[in-house]
């Protein structure tokens, strides 16, 4: 039977790895909305270098892929209470 103790830390694991998701996907998103904005732009040149750099979207994937990271650890984590606990 699971301890308290390595039943929340999975349970936190669990919601970084869904919260971990959600920033992929938004930030995905906003990428293709902002990109495809600006196509149906007269002036292309900006669409074509992709200057200037917007870091929003990109911090979003990042940040998700480490809340995924995190969040298996801490799956681990509570995997390990579990066992040896």
């Amino acid at each position: 039977m699971l301890s308290g103790v390595s039943l929340i830390v999975m349970g936190l694991g669990g919601i970084f790895i869904l919260l971990g998701l959600v920033a992929i996907f938004w930030g995905r998103s906003e990428e293709k909305r902002y990109y495809n904005s600006l196509s149906t732009r007269p002036d292309a040149r900006e669409f074509l270098e992709h200057l200037p750099r917007h870091p929003e979207p990109g911090a979003l994937k990042i940040g998700g892929w480490i809340a995924i990271a995190v969040g298996l650890l801490m799956l681990i984590m509570g995997g390990a209470f579990w066992l040896w606990g």
